[in-house]
């Protein structure tokens, strides 16, 4: 007789959780993974309103080869299910005093945009590109999908990581390449896009240059959300099963291991393994309110530094816009001081920079017939340094947002809106259960990176595993999908 099929539970249908769902029941794992929304994605959530589709982001997709793993472990093609097409310029930067940079990994082009700002600056980016290919190997290639259980794992990567000076900033290691303050600007951002402010986020996350620069910038047709249910169709043709609108509220122990889950509706499994790829806060404070082991690692989190937030105005609006391209990051006056207020002061400041995501240059069938889609992006303190209440702020800043964009690239831009809606850190804290309504949840710098992180596997309860943003390596697409990759092979050692 054959002995019964290994099981496991997935709380959240994230990137992680679908990720982590794929690669076990790929392996003949049984896998239920239980979503708390109407939805799957998480934070890949996607509104449909008035004819326009709004993905709530995120929207820049690197490594796809990543993604394409996850099919390839069971000899499909994940073009079955997903289109990704290339997004060209990666970004256009542009700055309050009118400087315009297009990002690209087109070398020619941009040799000639450096040029542009500092023809000097040349010979000093490809000084960058070297170092950012060696941080990419040591930190992305090595380590990005390999789990850190103890401070052994973490002495061993030390010297790689102290050669590429990982204790000095992204901004700090570009100017020592670079002069002109632009380009250190536009070198440097990328770790705003997991959470980290590039005056203090270790300069290992330079490493996201060299992702960039080999794997391109992709966006899925039809929207990240389209990625979501490609994946979500593969998990379930492999036999996973999807179970929606049922939030988990509890994870049941005994002794020193994880039995099942309880949800809102009163629904029970049991499983030989459980994997999270919820809030972290939120699976220790509020999921595993009966092991005290568990309450220990919570108030420890609970001195954590936690990424910021984010305010997100969608809207839709008439007209085309080809001259401005899919993603744009509109700069404000100020770089390093609008960082500080951010992050450290928590003070929602009168300037602001701006990501400007356009996915209807590349994809019309998002918006109606002559009509657009867009959504803009400010981070923001999150609630534990800003306490107010968002649902009086939100519409002063959102209007000061539009009146930006409207100065900068849309002039009429107020009478040529249809539909718009914002998401502030309060719903992200309401519909993520987000601690302190953070949007990438543990700030990644260095004493919080690797075994500094929340660990992929539980130090006190064995079958216990972490995958997503807040677990080793990070937040990012390629990051959460890196850490299901981590946190699988853990769970499959582990059932050895």
């Amino acid at each position: 007789m054959a002995a019964p099929a290994r099981t496991a539970i997935v709380i959240g249908a994230g990137f992680g959780g679908l990720a982590l769902g794929i690669r076990l029941q790929s392996a003949g794992i049984d896998t239920i993974i239980v979503e708390a929304r109407d939805k799957p994605g998480g934070r890949a959530y996607v509104w449909e309103r008035d004819g326009f589709t709004f993905d709530a982001g995120p929207t820049v997709i690197t490594d796809p080869a990543c993604l394409r793993e996850l099919w390839a472990l069971s000899g499909r093609d994940m073009a079955e299910d997903v289109a990704l097409v290339p997004v060209m310029p990666f970004y256009r930067l542009n700055w309050a005093d009118g400087v315009s940079f297009d990002y690209s990994n087109d070398d020619p082009a941009l040799t000639a945009e450096i040029a542009k700002l500092n023809p000097d600056d040349v010979a000093g980016y490809r000084k960058f590109l070297d170092y950012a290919a060696g941080v990419y190997e040591e930190g992305y290639v090595k380590l990005g999908a390999t789990a850190f259980l103890d401070f052994a794992a973490m002495i061993k990567a030390a010297p790689a990581l102290a050669r590429y000076q990982a204790w000095r900033s992204v901004y700090s290691m570009v100017s020592s390449f670079v002069k002109d303050e632009h380009l250190r600007q536009a070198l440097s951002f990328h770790t705003l896009l997991v959470g980290g402010n590039p005056m203090t986020t270790s300069a290992i996350y330079a490493l996201i240059h060299k992702l960039e620069r080999d794997g391109g910038v992709w966006f899925a047709r039809g929207g990240t959300n389209r990625l979501i249910a490609g994946m979500v169709t593969h998990f379930e043709r492999l036999g996973g099963v999807v179970r929606l609108g049922d939030a988990v509220t509890g994870i049941e122990t005994v002794g020193d291991r994880a039995t099942g889950v309880t949800t809102a509706s009163g629904w029970q499994a049991n499983a030989d393994m459980i994997a999270c790829n919820g809030d972290v806060m939120h699976i220790y404070r509020d999921l595993l309110k009966t092991s005290r082991s568990a309450q220990r690692t919570r108030k420890r989190l609970e001195n954590k530094r936690w990424s910021p937030s984010l305010f997100v105005v969608h809207f839709g609006i008439k007209g085309t816009w080809p001259g401005i391209p899919h993603h744009m990051i509109l700069f404000g006056p100020r770089y390093k001081g609008l960082l500080a207020d951010i992050y450290d002061h928590g003070v929602l400041p009168e300037d602001f920079s701006l990501y400007l995501h356009h996915p209807t240059v590349t994809d019309p069938s998002l918006a109606p017939e002559g009509h657009s889609t867009f959504y803009a992006l400010a981070p923001v303190p999150h609630m534990g340094k800003f306490p107010v209440d968002w649902t009086e702020i939100a519409p002063i800043l959102e209007k000061r947002i539009l009146d930006e964009i409207g100065r900068r690239l849309i002039p009429d831009i107020h009478d040529r809106i249809v539909t718009k809606f914002s998401y502030t850190p309060q719903d992200f804290a309401g519909d993520l259960n987000a601690h302190l309504g953070s949007a990438f949840s543990l700030e990644p710098i260095l004493t919080q990176s690797a075994w500094f992180r929340v660990h992929n596997r539980d130090d006190q309860i064995p079958n216990l595993y972490f995958v997503g943003a807040g677990t080793h390596p990070g937040a990012g697409i390629p990051g959460v999908v890196g850490s299901a990759k981590a946190t699988a092979a853990l769970m499959l050692e582990d059932l050895k």
